[in-house]
């Protein structure tokens, strides 16, 4: 049996060379849209829309009502969750001051609770399409290219939602594989890399001394 046949789905981000390949030499197997890249092409969309409401507002508010939104953009970026009391409160005199930026921060955290939901495939679909139409009669902008890339890639978005796979476990391996190769200053001998990749993912666990 080919180790291909095996493979059950493969998560990836929107590129488009990616999917394909994953089309081509692994045609069963279910394609899912990693959400960390699915956010961040929302999110960023929406973050060029508070850039560009912050130079407007720097340059019609008085100095001293500007200095009252300092820290804005750490609280904007935030999930609402994570917010701070502080963050809260700047992010809520931005918001103000902007009616179009506070109608995009709504559409945005509505999209995060439908992720965060635990939908079927086919329930997430019909989600996605009632946010989609919220988008186009608010006129907002910000979500024009997301929202190209949700009808593009609608079944690879959705099929998060079947066993709600990410890349997160394969995005941690490599980073940790490049810490550790500015930590070694590099590392020639594939066998030594592993052997470092062992002791920084077991080493703890099984080498240190149990408490007395």
């Amino acid at each position: 049996m080919s180790l291909k046949t095996t493979i059950k789905s493969v998560c990836t981000d929107l590129y488009e060379g990616f999917i394909n390949a994953v089309k081509e030499e692994v045609p069963a197997a279910r394609r899912v849209a990693d959400r960390f890249h699915v956010a961040k092409a929302y999110r960023e969309e929406v973050d060029k829309l508070r850039k560009k409401e912050t130079k407007r507002l720097k340059k019609e508010l008085a100095k001293a009502e500007y200095e009252k939104l300092k820290g804005a953009m750490w609280a904007f970026r935030k999930r609402s969750a994570d917010l701070t009391e502080q963050d809260k409160e700047v992010l809520e005199r931005v918001l103000a001051a902007s009616p179009e930026l506070n109608r995009a921060y709504e559409l945005r955290e509505e999209l995060t609770g439908i992720f965060d939901q635990e939908l079927s495939k086919e329930e997430a679909r019909q989600e996605l399409g009632v946010w989609q139409e919220r988008v186009r009669e608010s006129g907002v902008p910000g979500f024009e290219k997301f929202s190209g890339t949700l009808t593009n890639w609608l079944e690879e978005i959705t099929n998060y939602f079947v066993a709600r796979e990410s890349s997160g476990f394969v995005e941690g391996v490599n980073n940790k594989i490049k810490v550790l190769k500015r930590r070694c200053y590099g590392i020639c001998n594939l066998s030594r890399l592993y052997q470092r990749l062992f002791l920084d993912f077991e080493g703890y666990d099984r080498f240190s001394k149990s408490p007395v």
